[in-house]
């Protein structure tokens, strides 16, 4: 009789192991080609959205430079507008000026003027006259043969050239001395 019992419960289990076998079949996802489809529009979404991000995340990075910049302007312009008013009385004050050297007074005034108001702005004057030439700060347009100063120094400067910093703004233009 255990024989059997043994044949009839092994058909009975049999479909109750394929019942769970569908059941497990059933919550896993079934097919390979639909999961991928699946991830790969899950992926694109995600792509599109973290380019969206970083393309307003360019537009505000740029417009906050133009801010910046523009704010940088402005603090300029506060600062050399006085100078820039001086100036303009000076030049109405020369034409019914009869006293040169008041003129001329008026004149180193806005010019000091202008110096103070660079340096609040950490920009200086590079220096030239005297010193070696240094083509990091310094720009040769002619050479001039001269005893007054040693060859390869600066022997005139023909416009200042200015550094905000260790940020060269402007080289200097110079005559280089050369040996007679």
């Amino acid at each position: 009789m255990s024989d059997e019992n043994d044949n009839t419960e092994a058909p009975d289990s049999a479909p109750a192991e394929e019942a769970v076998g569908a059941e497990a079949q059933a919550e896993a996802p079934g097919d390979p080609l639909e999961e991928a489809q699946a991830e790969a529009k899950r992926l694109k979404e995600q792509l599109l959205r973290t380019a969206a991000d970083f393309d307003n995340f360019r537009k505000r990075t740029r417009k906050d430079l133009l801010d910046a910049e523009a704010r940088g302007t402005d603090q300029l312009l506060k600062e050399l507008l006085p100078v820039f008013d001086n100036l303009e009385r000076a030049a109405q004050h020369a034409e019914a000026a009869t006293d040169v050297q008041s003129l001329s007074d008026g004149i180193r005034m806005v010019m000091k003027q202008f110096t103070d108001t660079l340096g609040r702005l950490n920009i200086e004057r590079v220096e030239s006259v005297g010193k070696p030439f240094d083509p990091s700060v310094h720009e040769a347009i002619q050479q001039m043969a001269t005893e007054d100063h040693p060859p390869g120094s600066v022997a005139a400067e023909v416009q200042a050239g200015y550094r905000q910093g260790e940020r060269l703004i402007r080289p200097a233009l110079v005559v280089v001395a050369k040996a007679p």
